[in-house]
């Protein structure tokens, strides 16, 4: 999705703004003498510690100080700032939270030439992690910090935020991007069931084709939603392994399994009367449009279903459908054995060193920080022992429950893992190649030569 980062972080914080209303913007706090994590300790008037759990042991800061940096702002920094409340009431450390603003490469590499990194940045691409631990910018996880990690988090998600064989980085925030969303009214009408594999969703499509309703709304204007939609169909047709190596390069885009998943997408973007306003129409809708339309216009909306991520909730809060009951979501169809878990997220990771960065991240590697934010909405985790019940709702639970049940099995966003010019930029690479694809399903081939062309120049740049 790079490149769309602005667009999703503001769906994404006008849930959290929903859902958790007005918080400080700084967190600050002191310790209560006890600073070891255990229940009992006193809290600040306000605070939340009586009602979290305390499972992860943490040392006493008093009078250090903190700095953390994120491209979160609005309601998702508020949310994080519940978090870094919770961590200085905790340990008595002062911490302060700096915007980074969209570009964060260039922000801490201008902090670190400057001689003044932040403590902790939180880093929303795998390549950025992979990018500072080779400059050397980056300090390894330690001890703590591992073993919390270890214990509430599976391996898929260690190795994600490991380079060259060391423990850098904690997933702390995450998305499921493997979700589609609908209509309850439509389905009602149409007698139509949850389908659960791919013939099925066809099936569905057109029995709600029938009934009257383009079945589906596909947001082609923003070339990032169709690289989600292939790498779903990708993953779970080709699995885990192929996928892999097709976000390496190590098979070229001109390979049958690339083929088979692009057909597969054909038979759904080259299908009668399946796409809201037709293929034309699809193309100029952005990705707001298409979640709203979804959910808007009564008995008579545009389409009947939206495929995007959790964070597509706050667009649907923006049409007044209540989600659970006029919206409700069910995992991408399975098109080979089993349903995909593609993942995005955001990780923590320490420039400098110390005991304070340190236990920060063994902090976020807990269900203890996990909570903090779940319990206030337009939050997500990967953590396998947090509290479904920590959730506000039973859609946020269910999409959790569908995340952490993949294990190993989810993959991150491939577009995110391949160099930017390839995978995250308007005009260019897999956004071009693949809105070309939705105005023409047919040329799978053709599709494939470009594709390959442009994969190759970039991962060889």
């Amino acid at each position: 999705m790079r490149g769309s980062l602005r667009t999703v972080r503001g769906a994404r914080g006008a849930l959290a703004l929903v859902m958790a209303g007005a918080l400080a913007l700084t967190a600050a706090g002191c310790d209560d003498g006890d600073g070891d994590g255990k229940r009992g300790s006193a809290p600040a008037p306000g605070a939340s510690s009586d009602v979290i759990p305390h499972t992860v042991r943490l040392p006493k800061l008093n009078g250090q100080k903190l700095k953390v940096t994120a491209v979160w702002t609005g309601a998702e920094q508020k949310g994080f700032t519940k978090v870094l409340e919770e961590f200085s009431r905790r340990t008595g450390a002062e911490v302060a939270f700096v915007p980074s603003g969209d570009d964060m490469s260039s922000f801490v590499g201008s902090k670190v030439a400057g001689g003044d990194p932040p403590d902790v940045a939180m880093l929303q691409q795998p390549g950025v992690l992979r990018e500072f631990a080779q400059k050397g910018w980056l300090k390894p996880l330690g001890g703590e910090a591992t073993a919390e990690l270890a214990k509430n988090f599976t391996k898929g998600w260690q190795d994600l935020g490991s380079y060259e064989g060391k423990r850098y980085g904690v997933y702390f925030k995450v998305s499921n991007k493997s979700l589609v969303w609908y209509n309850t009214k439509v389905f009602g009408g149409a007698g139509a069931q949850e389908p659960r594999t791919w013939g099925e969703f066809l099936d569905t499509a057109r029995l709600i084709a029938d009934y009257g309703i383009p079945p589906l709304s596909v947001a082609g204007a923003d070339g990032w939603t169709l690289t989600d939609w292939f790498e779903n169909v990708y993953l779970s047709q080709a699995g885990p392994e192929k996928y892999d190596q097709l976000a390496r390069h190590r098979i070229p885009w001109t390979d049958p399994s690339v083929k088979d998943a692009l057909a597969r997408l054909g038979q759904l973007f080259g299908g009668k009367d399946l796409l809201a306003d037709g293929n034309d129409g699809a193309i100029q809708t952005q990705f707001p449009t298409s979640v709203t339309q979804t959910f808007s216009g009564g008995e008579e909306p545009k389409a009947a279903m939206v495929f995007e991520g959790d964070f597509a909730a706050a667009n649907i809060l923006a049409t007044r459908a209540e989600i659970g009951k006029d919206a409700k979501v069910f995992p991408f169809p399975a098109v080979g054995a089993r349903s995909p878990v593609v993942t995005g997220g955001d990780v923590g990771v320490a420039l400098k060193g110390g005991p304070a960065a340190q236990a920060l991240l063994t902090f976020l590697s807990s269900a203890d920080a996990a909570r903090v934010w779940a319990t206030e909405g337009g939050f997500l985790s990967a953590n396998k022992n947090l509290d479904p019940a920590a959730y506000p709702n039973d859609v946020l639970r269910s999409i959790a429950k569908a995340l952490v049940s993949a294990g190993d099995d989810f993959r991150f966003d491939m577009s995110d893992l391949a160099p930017a010019s390839f995978g995250g930029k308007p005009g260019q690479g897999e956004w071009k190649h693949l809105q070309d694809f939705l105005k023409n399903p047919g040329d799978v081939a053709g599709t494939q030569r470009k594709l390959e062309s442009d994969a190759a120049k970039a991962f060889k740049s």
